[in-house]
């Protein structure tokens, strides 16, 4: 089973290519849902409202099974495609990667459009910071309040990060575990009398 993903540290926006008086404006974002997704989009059409075209692709999901490719306009297989095959090639994904085009008055050509829309993606890329992230799921503990400090050594000990922490007679914690130590924790709290717990 897979317990970690390779993904950009953080957006990288307006990396610049020239081709024969076009301008190829390059974006790359992570992101991690459709919300995310839309919100990257509607941004940068925002700012470019006057830009030719907004291709994109990005891929999502463990193994990039969640992905599309996006010409706008542009000739089939000639941006979208170039774009979402260097999200491949750097073997990443939870990342959408615009490439924003000015027309200037020269047309490339598919193989010409191919060309530029591939090496702006590549760019934009080259100059993020490629990071591997390991995936996590969440846990709700509910416990006596009397048994917080054996949950806390228990969970401090798997580095969770505790998202909620309500300390009534019958307490619960709300943490995010990774999931390569999900059945190690499971295991540890099913021994513990008092205990209940849900995995998300």
């Amino acid at each position: 089973m897979q317990f970690e993903y390779k993904t950009i540290e953080k957006s990288v926006e307006n990396t610049l290519l020239k081709e024969k008086g076009s301008k190829f404006i390059g974006f790359a974002f992570p992101v991690n849902n459709e919300k995310e997704l839309k919100n990257a989009l509607e941004k940068v059409r925002t700012e470019h409202p006057k830009a030719t075209h907004h291709c994109y692709a990005f891929r999502m999901g463990l193994n990039g099974e969640n992905y599309r490719a996006n010409d706008d306009g542009e000739p089939s297989g000639s941006a979208g495609l170039p774009i979402y095959n260097q999200l491949l090639a750097h073997e990443i994904t939870n990342v959408l990667v615009i490439s924003v085009r000015y027309y200037g008055g020269t047309k490339l050509g598919v193989s010409g459009l191919v060309k530029a829309y591939k090496e702006c993606a590549k760019i934009t890329l080259e100059e993020a910071n490629i990071v591997t992230r390991e995936l996590e799921t969440e846990i709700d503990i509910r416990f006596n309040f009397n048994q917080q400090n054996i949950i806390f050594t228990l969970l401090s000990k798997f580095d969770a990060k505790i998202i909620s922490f309500d300390s009534q007679e019958k307490a619960s914690i709300l943490a995010k575990i990774k999931l390569k130590h999900k059945d190690e924790i499971s295991e540890s709290l099913s021994n513990l009398q008092h205990v209940e717990y849900t995995l998300s």
